[in-house]
């Protein structure tokens, strides 16, 4: 199995070791291979939000630069980590930059029984914000989620704060380990299913085969599944899924109505 970690931090310090402990403690609880990856070593130019990615596909991007690169390394992956400081009470610049690049994976999600976990190294405040941002991000692009670790990082760092690191890395690392083994394609939360339903319904009905979205969805045959996978839903969220089917579905039929009305209206 392979791990990634993408490092959002050019210094070789706090946030490294973290990584470097986590990773270490992967390797030495069964046959993990892991990478380091510094985003401080690619070249990685900030979005334009021009939606060619989103819209017509991630292979027409204008910027030329590091991103597939990472992309592949990204998607090759059976687990990845993501690692930042807290700078300025968010994310690195580096991780944001990279983040944005990702923005057409949240559309088209493919990381499906893989997992996912995060660290953030902070010195004073606001770092589980961070935490929870890594964990929907990583949610979003469809992974399991093991939930990241706050790590302190104050200088001098004293002895009680790095033992108290030291073991949140290493339970992050065996909880990771776990869920890594199992890939498992876990029924998806009410909230999940929702989102799903919503957007792909959405899809169906708003898009057509000039999207992008509205192909990848076809061609994985989400429009006419349960969900991203195959997967047991009870009775009640079988009921909340057709639900959401047909308000998503009438609500755009309504709003096709009212444009052609419109369109008359100005002829």
């Amino acid at each position: 199995m392979k791990v990634t970690a993408f490092v959002g931090s050019a210094r070789r310090k706090h946030t490294y070791h973290a990584v470097k402990r986590l990773l270490d403690n992967l390797r030495a609880l069964g046959n993990v291979e892991t990478e380091i990856v510094f985003l401080s070593d690619h070249h990685l130019e900030i979005c334009r939000g021009c939606k060619l990615c989103t819209d017509k596909g991630e292979e027409l991007c204008p910027l030329k630069d590091d991103r597939d690169l990472l992309l592949a390394k990204l998607f090759a992956s059976d687990g990845v980590v993501f690692a930042t400081p807290n700078y300025s009470f968010n994310v690195s610049g580096q991780m944001k930059v990279f983040l944005d690049r990702l923005a057409f994976a949240l559309h088209r999600p493919r990381g499906f029984g893989k997992t996912f976990s995060n660290i953030v190294v902070e010195g004073i405040y606001r770092g589980k914000e961070i935490v929870n941002y890594f964990d929907f991000i990583g949610r979003g692009l469809g992974f399991n989620v093991v939930k990241g670790s706050l790590v302190k990082s104050l200088e001098p760092m004293t002895e009680k704060i790095s033992q108290r690191n030291e073991k949140r890395i290493d339970r992050q690392s065996r909880k990771f380990y776990e869920t890594l083994v199992k890939k498992s394609y876990p029924v998806p939360s009410l909230f999940g299913l929702f989102i799903f339903r919503w957007g792909r319904t959405s899809m169906r009905e708003m898009l057509d085969e000039s999207f992008r979205d509205y192909t990848f969805y076809r061609q994985s045959g989400w429009f006419e599944n349960d969900y991203y996978y195959p997967v047991r839903l009870g009775p009640l969220k079988k009921a909340v899924g057709k639900m959401v089917d047909w308000t998503v579905s009438r609500g755009a039929k309504k709003d096709k109505a009212k444009k052609v009305e419109d369109q008359k209206r100005r002829c």
